[in-house]
């Protein structure tokens, strides 16, 4: 809401009391285990923590998605960005009784400044980059559905990053900094080779207008992920698996015409078929297996 502009972000609305049985839910069927990166600000609400904390009684491990969730945050400064990964991993481990290990960035974004706090927080990974040549393109998108002023426009001017984060790799890879210190990578896979984004809000469109054309789009992708041999770290928003049916409020926001039982229905055929072609684990998991990884300057 606050990204887009809209009016009554501020009161905090929460669906998590709605969304998080549902999903919690819906893994269990799947037998699947997954990380969620928590924003800070919802952790801080007494309402949020009876849920929150059902995440890791239920099995699951949590990652830092910074306290307040503003887009722009590797345009703050440093002492700003500390408190925002400070104050939502304090509160996440007190919610949830898991310390994060991983952070994500709002509206992907990235920098040397955050990864370097991160480092000394002890963290093992950042789960941050879409390398896709796409951002702009969604950027604009959004400025058109917004009632964004001039001036909110200009503060979100890099949001979903610039088209060179095409260039930047797929396969995790070891980020190192200025200081000579290092972090596990680990970016949200886009296509291998095409750069092209296939996480569920994607194939959840591609479904409207054809099953067996979004079933096309992931068989391109999980077959240039094995030829690659790119390990797929897929990307999940919360709307993405419940509709408009269940949270009346978020009806405006796109995609939640359809129902929660379709989004379900997709969402399921999609998992079964990354479950046939490789192992599946949480983020965290994944980040203690991987070795040998290609070593990456920041930038």
């Amino acid at each position: 809401m606050k990204i887009h502009g809209d009016q009554g972000w501020d009161a905090y609305p929460s669906y998590l009391d709605i969304f998080i049985p549902h999903v919690l839910n819906v893994l269990d069927g799947l037998n699947l285990r997954i990380t969620f990166f928590i924003v800070g600000q919802d952790a801080a609400l007494e309402k949020n923590r009876e849920m929150l904390r059902l995440i890791t009684m239920r099995g699951h491990s949590v990652g830092n998605h910074s306290y307040s969730h503003d887009s722009w945050l590797h345009l703050f400064p440093k002492e700003k960005i500390a408190a925002e990964i400070n104050g939502a991993h304090d509160l996440i481990t007190s919610v949830t009784g898991q310390q994060p290990i991983g952070f994500r960035g709002p509206g992907f974004c990235s920098s040397c400044a955050i990864l370097d706090l991160l480092v000394e927080r002890g963290y093992r990974y950042d789960a941050s980059i879409l390398p896709t040549w796409l951002g702009p393109v969604g950027r604009l998108y959004y400025f058109w559905k917004s009632d964004l002023t001039k001036e909110e426009k200009k503060q979100r001017k890099e949001l979903f990053g610039k088209w060179s984060e095409g260039l930047r790799p797929v396969k995790a890879f070891t980020s190192v900094l200025p200081s000579g210190k290092s972090i596990i990578e680990i970016p949200v896979t886009t296509i291998p080779l095409l750069k092209v984004p296939f996480h569920l809000s994607y194939l959840l469109y591609l479904s409207r207008f054809s099953p067996a054309i979004m079933h096309a789009y992931l068989t391109v992708a999980i077959q240039l992920c094995k030829i690659t041999r790119t390990s797929p770290s897929f990307l999940l928003h919360p709307l993405d698996l419940i509709g408009g049916d269940q949270i009346r409020d978020l009806k405006f926001f796109p995609g939640m015409d359809l129902p929660s039982a379709k989004k379900t229905e997709v969402f399921t055929s999609v998992i079964r078929r990354l479950q046939a072609n490789f192992d599946l684990v949480d983020l965290n998991s994944f980040s203690q297996r991987v070795s040998n990884l290609r070593a990456i300057a920041c930038r």
